[in-house]
């Protein structure tokens, strides 16, 4: 890929990191709820996902969803499904309290894997997500060249751009997290109504 093309592709996906989005908000809950040493598992489960999607749109799948109604239906209201059920755990969460860092114990490093799951699971329970990928994608693939070089350069740059993205979220939260352990039920509150209306809106979204 040409430098000055791989530069257009950089500015384009620091541009679609930084439009708000429902992993973003997932960091940001939990960088003030449990600290960045812990939110850092919600950004990489986050970013796995979007590997896997950025892979499966280069590989066609993204055509797919929006060839077929079926299978967008399928795709749209199981991560609708999952957005509303994040929404209402955060919602009846208690308030957040601040973690100092200690030993870790066997039941932290089950949360850790618990927290990159729902950072992996909203990051694919979009199906939109992969529509744009499978839109945006092919402007900077050149089909002469290899697929795995192509998808670790145009993934790992998105990669990079949102892993950076969200860890400043998460870690902004931390700061202000003594202040949300105050008022963190009404911040839970309003987190938990956005995941689920992000859910709503899922359900309502086309194809097109």
């Amino acid at each position: 890929m040409p430098l000055d093309t791989w530069i257009l592709y950089a500015f384009a996906a620091i541009g679609l990191s930084l439009t708000p989005g429902p992993n973003g908000l997932l960091s940001l809950t939990h960088g003030m709820r449990y600290g960045l040493g812990h939110a850092v598992y919600t950004v990489l489960g986050g970013i796995a996902g979007f590997l896997v999607l950025i892979a499966v749109s280069m590989a066609g799948m993204g055509a797919l969803l929006a060839a077929s109604e079926q299978a967008f239906t399928i795709a749209k209201w199981l991560g609708a499904g999952y957005l509303v059920y994040l929404g209402i755990r955060t919602w009846r969460a208690p308030p957040p309290q601040v973690h100092l860092s200690g030993d870790r114990t066997q039941r932290e490093v089950a949360a850790n894997w618990r927290l990159f799951t729902q950072g992996f699971l909203v990051a694919t329970s979009n199906p939109k997500a992969l529509i744009f990928f499978a839109a945006f994608l092919p402007q900077f693939i050149d089909p002469s060249a290899p697929f795995l070089l192509q998808f670790v350069l145009l993934g790992g740059t998105f990669a990079l751009v949102e892993f950076v993205y969200e860890l400043i979220l998460a870690g902004t939260a931390q700061r202000i997290a003594p202040w949300l352990g105050v008022h963190g039920r009404w911040f839970n509150r309003a987190a938990g109504a956005t995941f689920i209306g992000i859910g709503g809106v899922l359900t309502t979204v086309s194809r097109i």
